[in-house]
Formats: C-alpha cells, structure tokens, sequence
C-alpha cells in the first residue's frame, strides 16, 4: 500500500470509492472523515483508532480526508507526525488544485493522482452495473432501460457517476410498470435530465479559472468561435456575468490595445449595457462584444511598453525631474531654474519639440512603445517614425 495518495479531480469520478477499495485490497481499517466537518479532534481520535488497531490485530489505518483542501495549514499540520510514523496511511480527496490548497509538507509525502471526468459510456456502463445489481443496485426492479435514455442522463450528468446513479434512480422511482418489467422510456429520462443536469462550474475554483483563461486566449488568438463557446460555457454554469465584463476590459486593453481603441470603449459599453438590461438581454451585449474582441487587430505593445517601464521605475530608484520639466508658479521656483529652457510644444511645427527630452537625466534613452504592424498602431507608427526624423533643435 502506498505511504500516501492525493486523489485530485471533479465531483463523481471515484474518489471516495478509489480510496475504500485500497483498503479494502490492503486489509487496512478505514477511518473516512470529511474536511467540511471534521476538525483536530476527529484527527486524534483517529490516530488513538489507529493505534489500537495496530497494537491489537497490528492492521494498518487508512485515514481517507474528503475535501482536503479546506483543512488550513494548522489542521493539515496536525496528522503530518502521525503519517511519517506509519501510524496512518493518508489518502485525500480534493476538487482544487493541490498546489495552492495544501501545505507543501503534505505533498511531498502524497503521491498526486489526477482523475479526469468519466465519459458517457463509462456512465451508461456503471448505470447498467447497477440495474443489473440485486443486492446493492436496481436490479430487483427488472428496470428495462433503452440506450437512448441512459445515455440522455449520462449526458446531463456532466460526467459525475453519482449524479447519473441518483438521476437514474429518480426515473425507476417514475417509470410505470408494464406487463413484463418496468420500461424506463425517453420521456421519463428527459425529465429527469432537464431537471439534474448542469455543466460543472465552482465560481472561484480550478475550472473557474481554466475557463476564464481559456476564454481569455481564444480571444487573443483570434477565434471567434471559441470565444463565443467559452463565454457560453461560463455563462451556462452560473459565472456571475459582470465579471466577464471585467476580464473582457483587460482583454481589449492587453491583448488590443491601440491597434483598435474602440476595443477598450466598446468593452465598457458592453458591460454598462449588460448592468443596465440584465439577463438575458444583456448577455447578447457580452456576446457581441467577445465576438468583436477576437475579431479585432491585436497588440500588446502598450502592456509590454509599461513592464518594461515599470522594471526601469524600480531599477533607477527615485530619478529628478530635470528641472526644464517642472511647474515654476512661485517666484522662489523660477529663479531655481524650475521651467527653465522648457520648450512648449504646441509652439514648435506639427507640435513636437524635436530633440527634446523628457526622461530623467539619470536614465538612458528608452523606446518602451513599439507599435506593432496591425491595426491604427500602423499609422501610429508611422507617426512616430516622421515626428522623430526631424532635425534636433534646442531652446529657441
């Protein structure tokens, strides 16, 4: 049996059932306490189990912690000495990224496995096991159910086992019975189904973020499509639509830029309609706007610009500002020198001062904003290009 497991993945692929059955094949005693419920006492009694099972029958202890992850690092810390002493053998279970929900001192000592999301034949092949299973199944009802409408609540059961088990439970509890045996129709599997099934969402979890980030990148690969299906997504399990307004704002301003300013006025739009309408009228506005975000030319040279601007800010410390570019509205100021020499711009051709400089004097000249080839940063590079070309000037 190994020194510790980590069960890591969605509701209903096992996780539970995985941990009894290692037990069960190691002759172990099994001791399962929820996270939710269970606090440093229940861990003491279960070492004081453990204990006494070992000095009586010298049988191991499994400790099986469901929903791990909501152990703070002192309760996780409690049970640490206990499972590098073998006094017990430690198997979690958690719907949430290990690495940011447990302490490092338990992963090191637990083996991480990921369980992925069971298929719709794996669902149909556990939902006939279980209507052919007298004893601890349906199968002493004679529940006849036709492929179709166990893969209609395989469907809607979003690859959770114990979901589909309590949905086809629920249809044999409404099916009528017939002359020969109980007949679970379609109709009967489509009630049920509109009913218990939804697409997994944790609003503030790991598939929160994977899909938000998922959305995020379609929109920067310019893929409508996916775009347009990932905010469906979010939107079906629940995800609290002004939040998509918020990202699809740091999207136009990350990944658009000035290569379409309207990106940025549009998102705001868009997210002022959805506040105004609500749903589901609003949701079209979000819609219309992620469809036009990864439509639309992409640049990231302004967030790239004030990166490289902001390592300069802490690399230089505390930089004067020369003294040409400071206000000078008290007589003491001026006759410091504060003003002097400054060139106002609006007074020179096309309004630029050329060979002015408006960076410290302790920094070396910098180009943080590099337009890029799409969109109006085209012409804001040319721009550039022609206002920089002119000859330098000094003060006149």
């Amino acid at each position: 049996m190994p020194g510790g497991l980590l069960l890591w993945g969605p509701p209903g692929t096992g996780k539970t059932t995985l941990a009894r059955l290692i037990a069960q094949r190691s002759a172990a005693q099994f001791i399962a306490l929820s996270a939710v419920m269970a606090g440093v006492k229940d861990i003491r009694a279960a070492v004081e189990s453990a204990r006494a099972a070992r000095a009586g029958s010298n049988a191991r202890t499994v400790l099986f912690l469901d929903e791990v992850h909501r152990f703070n690092k002192a309760q996780q810390d409690t049970f640490l000495p206990f499972v590098e002493d073998g006094t017990l053998t430690f198997i979690g279970a958690t719907t949430e990224n290990p690495s940011f929900e447990l302490v490092n001192a338990l992963l090191s000592r637990a083996r991480v496995y990921v369980l992925r999301t069971l298929s719709v034949e794996h669902i149909v092949a556990l939902m006939r096991s279980a209507l052919a299973d007298r004893e601890r199944g349906l199968g002493a009802q004679e529940l006849c159910a036709p492929s179709e409408a166990l893969e209609i609540i395989a469907h809607a059961a979003d690859g959770d086992a114990r979901r589909a088990l309590n949905m086809l439970e629920l249809a044999a509890g409404l099916t009528e019975a017939s002359v020969a045996a109980h007949t679970l129709s379609v109709a009967v599997a489509q009630e049920i189904a509109s009913g218990g099934g939804r697409r997994r969402f944790d609003k503030g979890g790991e598939q929160f973020y994977d899909q938000i980030s998922a959305l995020h990148k379609a929109v920067r690969g310019t893929d409508p499509d996916a775009a347009l299906y990932w905010l469906c997504r979010m939107l079906d399990g629940g995800c609290d639509p002004l939040y998509i307004a918020r990202r699809a704002v740091r999207m136009a301003v990350e990944d658009i830029g000035l290569a379409d300013p309207r990106a940025f006025a549009m998102a705001l739009d868009a997210w002022d309609a959805y506040d105004r309408l609500g749903s589901p009228e609003g949701e079209l506005a979000l819609a219309t706007l992620v469809v036009y975000l990864a439509c639309a030319p992409k640049s990231n040279a302004v967030y790239v610009a004030m990166a490289e601007a902001t390592q300069d800010v802490e690399t230089f410390g505390t930089l004067d500002v020369p003294l040409r570019l400071r206000n000078a509205p008290t007589g003491l100021m001026k006759g410091l020198g504060y003003g002097r020499n400054y060139r106002y711009a609006h007074d020179e051709p096309d309004a630029f001062a050329s060979g002015e400089r408006y960076l410290p004097d302790g920094l070396p000249d910098r180009r943080y904003y590099r337009p890029v080839p799409r969109g109006l940063e085209i012409k804001i590079a040319e721009a550039l290009a022609r206002l920089r070309s002119k000859p330098a000037r000094g003060p006149a």
